[in-house]
């Protein structure tokens, strides 16, 4: 879109703007994203239904990529922004409304033996055991699209929700990484078992680093939160536990960067 068509395309006056303060949860079935990297992957994404863009003259000019003619659009100041968003939140002058992504389902992202014939899927699925900090898991996000993760698997009761803090984080990979939320985490990993994934727990205690305890095929990799770590019957439902080699000198890593780390581990393994 050329900068006068932008211009034309805003409408409204600072200080008019609807919904307060929050974490990214715009209403009973919107969500709220904010950043450039988000927003545009978003405004990409043809799986959204988007409400109304806020915007800054700056941050619209930002963007890559043209919007529709008809696409609402509001202009005001920056300041006028952060009152849409979290407090100390990063927006660079763009701010979305836009209805949730539809519920993805683990039969939606298991790869078959008849897939792997032909070339698709394999990437690892990642499954996070009460990892309830959204910047964690946007993070993990980021390093799941990034290592061609196949999905993220969660219980939605010991999750965030979709928000614009978990976007924000996972600067745009919100759009391309399928999240799964499941109901029983445990039935998830049986599934994974059946579907032919290996399911590796990530535990400091383990005797088996995770680069000795990787196969050739399919792996499900398993994470649970900082302090507690994986549940007991989750950590069951693992077919082996490993641990990164990390220096003495340090208890434990963040369980974003272990994640980050453990997905390296999968795509450079040898075959």
């Amino acid at each position: 879109m050329a900068k006068g068509e932008k211009k034309r395309a805003m409408r409204g006056r600072a200080g008019r703007m609807q919904g307060g303060r929050g974490s990214g949860r715009a209403g009973t079935g919107q969500v709220r994203l904010w950043g450039r990297h988000a927003v545009e992957a978003a405004l990409k994404n043809p799986e959204r239904q988007h409400r109304k863009l806020w915007t800054t003259r700056e941050g619209i000019e930002s963007l890559d990529g043209e919007l529709p003619a008809d696409f609402p659009v509001e202009y005001a100041d920056a300041h006028d922004l952060s009152r849409l968003v979290a407090r100390d939140a990063p927006h660079q002058g763009l701010v979305l409304e836009c209805v949730p992504l539809e519920d993805v389902f683990l039969d939606d992202v298991i790869a078959s033996d008849e897939d792997l014939d032909e070339g698709r899927g394999g990437g690892p699925v990642l499954v996070l055991d009460q990892v309830t900090d959204p910047h964690n898991v946007g993070a993990i996000m980021r390093s799941a699209a990034a290592f061609g993760a196949a999905a993220i698997v969660t219980q939605d009761r010991h999750a965030p929700p979709e928000s614009g803090t978990v976007a924000k984080s996972a600067s745009g990979a919100l759009e391309i990484v399928p999240w799964v939320r499941v109901v029983n985490l445990a039935r998830a990993l049986e599934e994974l078992a059946e579907a032919g994934y290996w399911r590796i727990g990530l535990a400091g205690e383990a005797d088996t680093t995770l680069a000795e305890a990787l196969p050739a095929g399919r792996v499900a990799l398993v994470l649970g939160a900082e302090g507690e770590g994986m549940r007991h019957n989750i950590a069951g439902h693992c077919d082996a536990l490993a641990r990164l080699p990390i220096s003495e000198a340090m208890e434990s890593l963040n369980v974003s960067n272990a994640a980050a780390i453990a997905l390296y581990a999968v795509a450079t393994r040898t075959p």
